[in-house]
């Protein structure tokens, strides 16, 4: 057995029928050379080899929840309670495709099994007309057994970066050819002496900087718990789903990242913050006071594939500037300063000084006290992927997009994952709280554009 931490025991407590707690990933592939015209064969096969392999899951997929308090092993594996095979109407286009997602991120996953679902689907239609047949993947797992840095490398242990190998084994047991590989994906086990140990040395280190925050207070630079403001984006959850997605090209966030010297997280930040003031001021709904996101920080330093280690950065926006450079600047000091503080302190330092600073912010997300007032307006989550191509079984992964959780008073969330030469964006949302979310998509490539001629700007100013 294995003990759930309070982090993973939150997301099964916040859980309820209209805030599910899982996180997914829908996964693109293009069928091989000697497959096109045969999509339906091919996809069957794998469908067969999956549902016929006699391999038992592996750690995470293998786990069930025993009262809340314990991960224990599940002796009673049922894959046809998991895994799914679906073929939409043909001519089904990504729009389709991302409906039926939708509907599908909406739903509960059953507790009693383990949490988790694999569905394949067929019926994709090619991205240009006379481009490769595809067919896609879409795969969900509770937030409670993964963060996303876990659920990517999932990922990539379960694919090959070979197009001719044969992967035998279906996504839920992991490709792991050595016994050392296995080992590596099971969280680091620690002494009670040891966590003990590691609790005492955090006292002063974190009141240090807790400290530091009260001094800094008033600062836009350093973002409180106290300075989100209300908007549309805070209201209530129903059930309903929308789930939008989009490649951009990764080389477009880098040059402006090196013409403007920022990283490419704050780029990524700004055109969300420069998409979101756009969408808001359609809506005649955009707050006086700038917008804070909540952005999550890994503090992962093993090759663990399972659990949540996990904190956050409040970053200020700057959604209250109408100049994308100031509002590049702002987001950049921010995440800075929120940085800063978490390299100054040991992973169980930032998860305790976490626990305080956002102890508000925690409570009121569990009981509701406070709807009208949050600690952030809106998550947005960058998870580094791979940088080589992908395969399964010679399908090649054209692409992958995160979908992620909403809540009440969060009621849309931005995650975005490297591929290969693309930032893949998944953008989560209550379809009723807030409307025509994939509008967004085209709000994000105007404030790409804007930012590139800006840089364009500023470099044919600068002297020769």
């Amino acid at each position: 057995m294995r003990l759930l931490t309070a982090v993973d025991q939150l997301f099964l407590i916040l859980e309820s029928r209209k805030q599910p707690m899982h996180v997914g990933g829908l996964f693109l592939f293009e069928l091989p050379e000697d497959a096109q015209g045969s999509e339906h064969n091919f996809v069957y096969q794998l469908v067969k080899q999956m549902q016929n392999s006699e391999a038992p899951p592996s750690f995470p997929f293998n786990q069930v929840l025993e009262n809340l308090i314990f991960w224990k092993e599940d002796k009673h594996f049922d894959v046809e309670h998991h895994f799914h095979h679906v073929a939409l109407p043909k001519p089904a286009r990504v729009r389709e495709l991302l409906m039926y997602v939708s509907r599908e991120h909406g739903r509960l996953l059953d507790r009693a099994m383990p949490l988790w679902e694999c569905h394949v689907i067929e019926g994709v239609q090619p991205d240009t007309e006379d481009g490769p047949e595809r067919f896609a993947l879409y795969f969900k797992i509770h937030h409670s057994l993964v963060d996303g840095i876990a659920a990517m490398r999932l990922l990539q242990k379960t694919l090959s970066q070979s197009p001719t190998e044969t992967v035998t084994l279906p996504v839920w047991s992991l490709v792991a050819r050595h016994r050392n590989q296995i080992d590596a994906a099971l969280p680091t086990k620690k002494s009670i002496s040891g966590i003990i140990k590691e609790q005492l040395s955090t006292i002063k280190p974190v009141f240090t900087e807790l400290l530091d925050n009260f001094k800094n207070y008033g600062d836009e630079g350093y973002v409180g718990t106290f300075d989100a403001p209300m908007s549309i984006l805070n209201k209530r959850i129903s059930a309903s789903r929308r789930i939008a997605a989009q490649s951009y090209d990764i080389k477009r966030f880098h040059d402006i990242a090196d013409q403007l010297n920022v990283s490419r997280n704050d780029v990524v930040l700004a055109v969300c913050s420069g998409a979101i003031r756009r969408y808001l001021i359609s809506m005649n709904a955009l707050p006086t006071k700038p917008l804070i996101a909540f952005v999550p920080m890994s503090l992962r330093s093993d090759n663990s594939t399972a659990g949540n280690q996990l904190s956050f950065v409040l970053a200020n926006l700057g959604t209250h500037l109408d100049d994308p450079i100031r509002r590049m600047k702002l987001i950049h000091r921010s995440m800075n300063n929120g940085k800063r503080r978490f390299r100054r302190m040991t992973q169980a330092q930032v998860i305790n000084y976490s626990a305080i600073a956002y102890a508000w912010e925690g409570i009121n997300v569990l009981t509701g006290l406070f709807p009208k007032k949050q600690a952030f307006n809106l998550i947005i989550s960058n998870v580094p992927g791979s940088e080589k191509p992908l395969y399964w079984n010679g399908a090649r992964l054209q692409a992958l997009y995160p979908a992620s959780v909403v809540f009440n008073g969060q009621a849309i969330n931005i995650t975005l994952a490297s591929y290969l030469d693309k930032i893949e964006f998944g953008i989560t949302a209550c379809s009723k709280t807030v409307p025509h979310v994939q509008d967004m998509l085209i709000l994000i490539e105007e404030e790409l554009q804007l930012l590139e001629q800006t840089c364009d700007e500023l470099g044919a100013g600068l002297p020769k």
